[in-house]
Formats: C-alpha cells, structure tokens, sequence
C-alpha cells in the first residue's frame, strides 16, 4: 500500500474520490447547523466492494471515516472530521428487487425514502416507514438512526421494516446477510447491532425491507381538543376502536400551530376558534368506504363525550394536503427563526402534557422573548420542542435550553432521544437515559468492532 492514504485512496478509488476545493460545499455538514468542515477526502462509491476498499484503507491509516446519507439528520452525526474522509452513499441508490411474493424489497442504502415508497406503490405494495423528510433522507442514514416518523404507531421504528442487511465492517470486511424471510433464527440477529448505532459499528450498504399490504385509502381528520388529557382519552378511543387501521396520531400545541399558521401566509387555520391542544388523525383500511366511517364513527362519539370541541374531515386529496401541511410545515423553520435549539424526546404518553407545559413555562420565565413550539408523534410517545431567544441572535445559549429541557424529560423518566439518535449534540447526555452498565456494554461492542475507533469517530459515545 502507499505510505501516503491520499495516494492509497486514488490508487483504489481513482474518480470516485475527491480532494480539496472539488469537495461540494454539501458534503461539508448536516441539517444540525454546527459549523461546517471540510474533510480531508470524499469518497462517492458506486459499489459495496468501494465502500469496503475505502473503509479498509481508512482503519489501516487510522483516519476516521463519516459515513453520509441524506444529511438531513439534527445531531451532527454525519459531519465530517477535519483531517478524516467523508463517505457518501449517494451514488448507491438503486431499487434491486421488487418480490411481490415476500413482500420485499430490496435496496442500496443511497435510496431516497419517497421513491422507495413510490416504488412500493407501484408494485401493489405498501412501504410503512414515513418521514418529513422523506424526498432527501435515504434508506441508510433511516436504518443506522432507527428513524421512527409519522406512522410509528401502526408499523413501528425502521427496525421493524429490515429484515436483512449488508454491512461493511470497520476493518473492510463485507457481511451479506440480505435475508427476506420473516422467521429465521439461525444465531445472533446480527442486524439489529447495526440499526440504531449511526454507522458507528458499520456501515450499511443494502437492506431488504419488510412491505405491508397497500391500504384502499388513507382517511385523516384534524381535531381541536379542550385539554391535553382529553386528547388522551382520544387516543385510548381511537386505539381501541380502529386497531391496526390507527397509523398516525400527530399533536400540535397551540405554541407551533398558532406561530406557524400565523407566519406563514399560505397554511390554512381549520378552526376559527383556538383550542387547548391539537390533533391529525390518519386511519388506514383495506376498504375506504369503511375506514372512513369508522373514523367518522370515533369523532362522533369523542364529539359527544367532550373529548374534541370540533373536528374536520377532508372531502379531498387537496383539503388533506392542507390539513398535513401545517404538521409538516417544520421544514420551512428557517425561514421563520434564527438558529435553533431542536428536541426529539421521548416520554410516558400521560406526562407530555405536563412536560410541555412545564417546558414552555420555563423557558418563558428564563428569556422573556423565548419561541418554544411544541408538537410530535405523541402516539407513539414521541415529543419535538424547538427553541429560539430571538434577543440572542447568534449567539443561542444552546446548552442552557438544552439542560433546562433534558431535566424536565429526564425527571418524567424519558429519553434525550427518540428517533434522531445520538450523534455530536447529545453525546454529553446520554447519561440522562442510560445506566452506566449500559454505557460500558456499548463501549466493549464499539471497542470490539472497531479497535481503532475509526468508523464516525467521535459520535453517539466517548473511547
């Protein structure tokens, strides 16, 4: 091998890395908004064989590698290191199979998550992992954050959607493990050490990913709810009436529904009156005609009992549209504040009224002009809280919000993260949701796979 890893890498990569000024200004940082860097190579593979050649070159040097997906992650995990190479799966982003038979598909890890859903549909089928960012973040970057979504609540975080994968190893090593049967337990479910773990332990390259049935058609309804705890009893009614059919409970709070509909000109308010906490409700059946009334039948009765105050069921594919718009207007953040102090926590479903309330209060009485805008997958347990002091300007006190936030989560017994993992921005909190036993068993597998702590060197964990 050259003694130089630039050589070493041309000589195994020729075109496909990149040097210096040649490096696209993309490839520099994540969605996190930490300080761009520009590494010391960028590798764009077409194959898993690159993936492995690169990585094998980077644990020989030991120099660290970032894998890369759709950047659209919140934690810096895919930021690169300055001095290390940056690897990004976009060039492997093709669907191989389709099996109609298993219900099955499988991909490269650089395939975009809406044309895989896209793909699904076409083929008959149905793929239920679901994200805001669906057009830009890719099937890697989901499966190595265990990415969760908007229909958690009916098929589950990204695990449940893998059955097989195809993994590069820190030292190089390709493992081909592309099962596509439901029930295999020959061993150690190898997969699962690999999802979640932000590409700290390998680096994926292919999956298989489990595909459902295609519902006859998605119904959703938005409601206004006096109170948080009537929202519960929403939900309990909804869970137990519509079963599986349930797929998305989304909750906004008056803080992000009022401040988004009220900045931006083109989200329609459905109520004219405000009320106490509101909720998009989507439902999903093999027959339309009876997944619509049953929704129909649950507002009805939760009208009757106090627990919604009013309701609107859309009549077209537009009026959904518009309804969903304000959920997923978080997107246009950016325009609307300055930089942020963003939360993706977790808590007993029964405590987040509390928390936010709590958190809200807080951060109001600390900084006078404090935005806090309150929503999430509360379904599925999962709360977003993002943060602005618009007095502070650039200079946002990020981890005073964030020790302030992380207590109130942490006093509730929740977790600092949900499903956006670790990464950069987490890391000195970790402690919050897990036990010291826990944090030395991650160690010993993270010191196990890559002894020379090269692969995303720095992230979810300190060596």
């Amino acid at each position: 091998m050259p003694s130089n890893i630039v050589e070493a890498l041309k000589v195994e990569l020729g075109s496909d890395v990149f040097f210096g000024d040649d490096i696209p200004l993309r490839y520099h940082n994540d969605w996190a908004g930490l300080s761009a860097v520009l590494p010391l190579a960028l590798v764009r593979p077409r194959t898993t064989q690159q993936v492995a050649a690169a990585m094998r070159i980077c644990n020989e040097f030991k120099v660290p590698l970032t894998p890369q997906g759709g950047l659209t992650g919140l934690n810096g995990g895919a930021r690169p290191i300055e001095g290390g190479v940056a690897l990004s799966l976009d060039r492997m982003n093709a669907i191989e199979e389709i099996d109609t038979v298993m219900a099955t598909m499988t991909v490269q890890a650089g395939v975009v998550l809406g044309v895989a859903q896209k793909a699904a549909e076409e083929a008959g089928l149905f793929l239920g992992l679901d994200l805001g960012a669906r057009d830009s973040c890719m099937i890697g970057g989901n499966l190595s954050t265990n990415a969760g979504g908007n229909r958690v609540i009916r098929f589950g975080m990204a695990r449940e959607h893998v059955l097989g994968l195809e993994v590069v190893l820190p030292d190089g090593t390709i493992v081909t493990s592309l099962n596509k049967m439901l029930k295999n337990n020959a061993g150690y479910d190898l997969k699962q050490i690999f999802i979640g773990s932000e590409g700290t332990l390998g680096i994926i390259t292919r999956a298989v990913l489990r595909l459902q049935a295609k519902p006859a058609e998605l119904a959703s309804a938005f409601c206004g709810c006096p109170d948080f705890p009537s929202l519960l009893e929403l939900l309990k009614s909804a869970r137990q009436r519509m079963g599986s059919a349930l797929t998305s409970f989304e909750v906004m709070w008056p803080s992000f529904y009022d401040f988004m509909t009220g900045s931006l000109p083109d989200l329609r308010r459905a109520f004219n009156e405000p009320y106490g906490v509101y909720v998009l409700i989507e439902t999903g059946g093999r027959d339309a005609s009876e997944n619509r009334l049953l929704l129909e039948q649950v507002l009805t009765d939760a009208l009757e009992s106090g627990w919604v105050s009013d309701a609107v069921l859309p009549s077209s594919e537009r009026e959904t549209r518009d309804l969903w718009a304000v959920r997923e207007s978080v997107s246009e953040y950016s325009k609307l504040m300055g930089p942020l102090t963003a939360f993706d926590v977790g808590l007993p479903t029964s405590a987040a009224g509390r928390v936010v309330d709590d958190i809200e209060a807080a951060m109001k009485a600390r900084w006078q002009d404090a935005i806090a805008l309150s929503y999430g997958h509360i379904g599925d347990s999962n709360l977003h809280v993002v943060c602005n002091i618009p007095s502070a300007g650039k200079e946002q006190p990020h981890k005073e919000i964030s020790e302030l936030v992380f207590g109130f989560v942490a006093s509730e017994g929740g977790t600092i993260s949900a499903e956006h993992g670790i990464g950069l921005l987490k890391k000195p909190y970790l402690k919050l949701s897990r036990t010291q036993e826990e944090l030395a068993l991650m160690a010993k597998i993270k010191q196990a796979l890559d002894p020379n702590n090269v692969l995303n060197t720095g992230k979810v964990l300190t060596l």
